[in-house]
């Protein structure tokens, strides 16, 4: 939006991760930031390398909401109807690590509502941040995953159509990244006001919680997250990881 490629390419934003996927399915868009479970359902798409929206611990904006203090005791589970990656991640949590299912229910991403009819709520997001500690119980899903596992997980990717690949290579997604970066302080002071944060939460939040680089770790947790995904018939298949040649 502000950096040296703002006029490179001809950017869409708010927009939800899910409609994201359906841009890229539907030949909208030459690339887009997509929940990562689409790359295994979106047909002719590749990664672009190295850049991800990922956490290598606790990742704060993707959470589980409940007032009970055990995640085995839940029986209803509200999904966040703009999330993919997440919702397929609590059911792996849930199958895989817990043991059990629950009742799902998909739902519009408002927490009060979701909670008169299910015992916990799937938020991602600034919602998911704001959500109040004391009033109720917060399981990290990044946290949890890594508990399990002991990787990072990978959230988003950016992707590309195959027949598209020389205008992405053209865009240096790398150096965007490593720009946004270096302007923390503008990117928190002009944000804080929007999403009811102070400069240091967003500053924390974009250092310690998002992690932007896939490493080894986190592509490992990426491969594992596609195998349980499908054993647990969340996809059909998983085809390995193709990344855009530099």
């Amino acid at each position: 939006m502000h950096g040296s490629q703002r006029d490179a390419v001809e950017l869409f934003t708010d927009t939800a991760p899910a409609r994201c996927a359906e841009m890229l399915a539907g030949d909208e868009v030459d690339a887009a930031l997509v929940p990562v479970i689409e790359y295994q359902r979106i047909r002719g798409v590749s990664i672009v390398p190295d850049v991800c929206v990922g956490s290598r611990a606790a990742v704060r904006s993707v959470v589980l909401a409940t007032h009970r203090n055990n995640l085995k005791k839940v029986e209803r589970v509200a999904l966040d109807d703009s999330s993919r990656t997440s919702a397929t991640l609590v059911k792996i949590i849930f199958r895989e690590f817990l043991g059990f299912e629950p009742e799902w229910q998909t739902a519009h991403p408002d927490l009060k509502s979701m909670l008169t009819h299910a015992d916990a709520a799937l938020i991602i997001g600034d919602p998911a941040m704001k959500i109040p500690r004391d009033q109720f119980r917060v399981f990290d899903l990044a946290t949890l995953w890594h508990e399990f596992t002991g990787f990072g997980f990978v959230f988003a990717m950016w992707m590309a159509r195959a027949n598209q690949l020389e205008k992405i290579q053209a865009v240096d997604f790398a150096a965007a990244r490593d720009e946004g970066l270096a302007h923390l302080d503008e990117i928190a002071n002009e944000y804080k006001s929007q999403l009811g944060l102070s400069d240091e939460e967003i500053k924390t939040y974009l250092t310690e919680n998002i992690a932007f680089r896939m490493d080894e770790e986190m592509r490992k947790g990426l491969e594992l997250y596609f195998e349980l995904a499908v054993k647990h018939k969340l996809i059909e298949a998983a085809r390995a990881l193709e990344f855009i040649a530099s």
